[in-house]
């Protein structure tokens, strides 16, 4: 079945990536908390809609014809926001409701001493926000049995691509290179996020996917190959040990993984930018680099 009617819930960096590759003939709607980023939607065309916790009469008169339904809203202490705020409209309300997609993190397996993961795992997050995103992740799949409608998790690693990325770190003198013995992270660009949401919308596939690409990586190695593009020198390294980091920041070098990407290429996915050279060098070559908010030249198929 192709998507006719997708809703976005929480339509920010990653929303726009998908609103951006709409296939041809689907429409995508949106919300975000405030009226002054409709624009920016608008631009990624997406219909905007205010939601900051409380469903209004607009929207629901929306998702009654919404086919397809995606959340990337992070949960927080009062539990998953859309489930709080629509739940009953989900579930008795959309008629035409025939997919679920639910934006959630690879930060839900926790740490594993740089060793392998994929879907099947141990999940044991470490920090109270993966925590959060793995109790919303089980709301939502228990909504899609009680319903009988797919619900597709998609577990996002670290998120990049134009406008949000090492390049840009470089020109703008914040992008450092901490050094971590055998730390890695796993790297996902915007437009494979919105590659893999069509993808599993578009043939109404339900399950757990990590969707992360294929070269887990030490952070520091992706700002030296930017610098190299660049032609410039790399920034000095610092060890780990001493580095300036708010407590968030340090709480990422807590986890060390390397996530496997099997389940979603079974699905049939193939990715656009399969680790992060072909992705910076794709950026470079189209001088795109900077810019979050252009038209993708990705469509789905």
């Amino acid at each position: 079945m192709t998507v006719t009617k997708l809703f976005i819930f929480g339509a920010g960096y990653s929303g726009k990536a998908v609103g951006r590759a709409k296939p041809e003939g689907a429409s995508v709607a949106g919300t975000t908390r405030s009226a002054e980023k409709f624009h920016a939607l608008r631009q990624a065309g997406i219909e905007p809609f205010a939601f900051d916790g409380a469903l209004t009469e607009e929207v629901a008169k929306e998702l009654a014809e919404t086919t397809h339904l995606l959340i990337s809203i992070a949960p927080d202490e009062a539990g998953d926001p859309v489930l709080n705020a629509a739940r009953e409209v989900i579930t008795k309300a959309m008629p035409n409701l025939r997919w679920i997609g639910y934006l959630s993190t690879v930060g839900v397996y926790g740490d594993h001493g740089g060793a392998w993961v994929d879907e099947t795992g141990e999940c044991k997050p470490v920090s109270r926000r993966s925590g959060m995103r793995l109790k919303a992740e089980q709301e939502w799949l228990e909504l899609g049995r009680e319903t009988g409608l797919p619900v597709a998790i998609l577990r996002l690693s670290g998120i990049y691509g134009p406008g949000r990325n090492a390049l840009v770190n470089l020109e703008n003198g914040t992008a450092k290179r901490l050094i971590k013995p055998d730390q890695v992270f796993n790297r996902i660009h915007g437009e494979d996020i919105a590659g893999a949401v069509w993808h599993l919308a578009g043939r109404n596939l339900g399950g757990v996917f990590n969707v992360t690409d294929d070269m887990p990586a030490p952070p520091q190695d992706v700002v030296t190959y930017a610098a190299g593009l660049m032609g410039i020198e790399p920034p000095a390294e610092i060890p780990f040990e001493t580095a300036q980091l708010s407590p968030m920041a340090r709480s990422f070098y807590g986890e060390n993984k390397r996530v496997a990407n099997a389940a979603i290429k079974a699905a049939g996915y193939r990715f656009r930018y399969p680790d992060y050279r072909a992705a910076f060098d794709a950026m470079w070559a189209a001088r795109n680099w900077k810019d979050g908010e252009g038209r993708s030249p990705m469509k789905a198929k």
